[in-house]
């Protein structure tokens, strides 16, 4: 069986679902509103360029899956579905999943948002692996605290061959993977078919340079 790979954010939904939570929190008033906001946007330009302390992002955007309750953060996630995701679906990326599911292929999603944000996401385009930075729990709470390798820039790379240590049997498939951000760049060149989507200005050099396909999953484009 070959294997999909897909990046989340901005590849199969219209936009970056770890800035956009972050946003839901501020506008809910579950964060310091100034400071938070002040900087999410600064770690989202940061990551647009290439440069994310990734660590450092993760110890700020876990903080508030530790600060609320199970509770709280289930109601949180559902109405961040509904009210958030939903705008910015689309529905030619579950097109594209659909054609290679149809070819028998093994869908996967590999981002570099947490878990808890992610996973409602991918249930609802019906993957059959998920994999994405994973954040602590202890005895049912988030600690605040990253576990493993973030699943980001190189990390896709050591998260995907893990996962491939223990699913011997893709391990000489062919696989596709689709992003929009040159961070993939490393993950991209690992794979038999690399494709742009929506690339950022770097990805679409890259991928004209190295004669990889571009294309769009947005509906005006």
């Amino acid at each position: 069986m070959h294997l999909a790979i897909f990046d989340l954010d901005n590849t199969l939904i219209g936009g970056d679902s770890d800035y956009a939570w972050g946003e839901f929190l501020a506008e809910r008033e579950h964060v310091d509103v100034d400071r938070y906001r002040s900087a999410n946007d600064r770690f989202y330009q940061d990551y647009q360029r290439g440069e994310l302390d990734i660590f450092a992002y993760l110890e700020f955007a876990l903080e508030p899956l530790a600060q609320l309750s199970r509770g709280q953060l289930e109601n949180l996630q559902q109405e961040f579905m509904q009210e958030v995701i939903s705008e910015i679906w689309l529905p030619r990326a579950e097109e594209l999943i659909g054609r290679h599911r149809r070819d028998g292929h093994h869908i996967m999603i590999i981002t570099a948002t947490n878990r808890f944000v992610v996973e409602p996401i991918a249930a609802r385009l019906g993957v059959d692996t998920l994999l994405a930075t994973e954040p602590e729990e202890v005895e049912g709470r988030f600690t605040g605290r990253v576990v493993g390798e973030p699943c980001y820039q190189g990390g896709k790379v050591v998260r995907l061959r893990q996962w491939l240590a223990h699913n011997p049997e893709f391990d000489s498939s062919e696989k596709w993977f689709y992003s929009d951000s040159i961070n993939d760049l490393p993950l991209l060149q690992q794979v038999e078919h690399p494709v742009a989507v929506d690339p950022d200005t770097r990805l679409r050099a890259e991928a004209e340079a190295r004669g990889w396909p571009v294309i769009s999953l947005r509906d005006s484009e």
